[in-house]
């Protein structure tokens, strides 16, 4: 009798695909995965338990039919695989790349909760698309019929984007206006090359535009147009400026420097734009956060040739809130963690630590770091 074609998990082993080795991948900024081969995907999708509650979509913020096409990719049909995971997802392949799976759905695998180890959903999800792209599935955005009405959208990132996918698709006739000169917002700006490379979001982009989107660019709103003006113009407003404002810090101004103005910069040499540089280049670089920003600018210090990294945390690791896959990369090219450690002091001769420990759940049910002894200047560690 024939081998089902899934709950594979007790036999088959959690594999990812291969990562190039640190040694190259610091040198630039491409992407570190390889795309998984046909029969990999199959094989990896296969492991998935099909279980009647599917926590993964569950958990999944676009409640993306994860079991469903993961099946169909484990039976080899793939082009039916894409245009599943395409319903409910402007952009598989995106998040694919980018989204914290170990956190939201493969992190609430049930064959990871019995050890078996998560099935790598994130990875198949980018292979459908990669894949759909080169052999020509993915469908040009059909405008619904015109309804005679319009949407005026602020901020061109994902937010934005997906709007303008979905009302486009209704027939709203969508203007995009951002004030950048590309599109994409943190897709295109914030987050590094090694994580998603800039081709991957600008097809979309391009995608949209071929469907009647309009994009006024370099465009900032209460500068170049009023919002009275902007009202005036459409039938309704949708503002996806996302989140861009600095945790304010306290110390040396010339030390500090906020992690979206660092991974900006560094994303706007990598397009060859003329721009002011901020460049880690034989300093030592300290990161101050938990989370996948600060992840980012460990990671890009390292590939501009930082003296050292180190990153400052106030909780432990299990406790970040960041990926945790994205710690093993950092470690990997060599970036130093130091947990339970908050910044006391920041000035030109280097960064005070306040040593922590975790008291008590605080409301986000995490245990809340509070100070624990006199603070550290020690210029070994820091």
């Amino acid at each position: 009798m024939a081998t089902p074609p899934m709950l594979r998990f007790v036999t088959v082993t959690r594999d990812m695909p291969q990562k190039r080795a640190p040694s190259a991948r610091t040198q630039d900024f491409n992407e570190i995965y390889a795309e998984f081969a046909a029969a990999k995907a199959a094989e990896q999708a296969s492991r998935c338990s099909q279980c009647g509650v599917p926590y993964c979509q569950t958990h999944c913020p676009l409640h993306n039919n994860i079991p469903d096409w993961l099946r169909l990719t484990a039976q080899g049909r793939l082009q039916e695989a894409y245009e599943l995971s395409q319903a409910t997802n402007s952009f598989p392949e995106i998040c694919g790349r980018i989204c914290p799976q170990d956190r939201l759905c493969e992190g609430s695998c049930v064959i990871e909760q019995s050890g078996h180890g998560t099935v790598t959903i994130g990875s198949i999800e980018k292979y459908l698309t990669d894949l759909a792209w080169e052999q020509g599935w993915v469908a040009p955005i059909r405008p619904g019929a015109p309804r005679g009405q319009s949407a005026g959208i602020i901020g061109a990132g994902p937010g934005g984007l997906a709007a303008a996918d979905i009302l486009c698709r209704a027939g709203i006739k969508v203007t995009i206006y951002d004030r950048h000169d590309r599109a994409g917002g943190l897709l295109t700006y914030g987050i590094p090359g090694f994580k998603l490379e800039k081709p991957a979001v600008l097809r979309r982009v391009d995608q949209l535009r071929d469907a009647g989107v309009e994009f006024v660019l370099n465009c900032d709103i209460g500068r170049d147009i009023s919002f009275a003006e902007l009202r005036a113009r459409h039938d309704t407003v949708l503002i996806a400026t996302g989140v861009y404002a600095a945790r304010a810090l306290d110390g040396a101004p010339e030390t500090i420097i906020p992690a979206l103005d660092y991974l900006i910069t560094a994303n706007r040499i990598a397009f060859g734009d003329a721009v002011a540089p901020i460049d880690a280049a034989g300093k030592r670089v300290v990161v101050i956060g938990g989370g996948d920003t600060a992840m980012d600018c460990v990671r890009t210090a390292i590939r501009q040739g930082a003296a050292s990294v180190k990153c400052l945390y106030r909780r432990d690791r299990a406790n970040m809130p960041g990926s945790q896959r994205e710690v093993a990369n950092a470690e990997e090219e060599g970036a130093q963690f130091i947990w339970l450690a908050a910044p006391a002091g920041i000035s030109a001769a280097g960064v005070t630590v306040q040593p922590m420990r975790l008291g008590g759940a605080d409301t986000t049910g995490r245990r809340a770091p509070e100070p624990d002894g006199a603070p550290i200047t020690s210029p070994r560690i820091w």
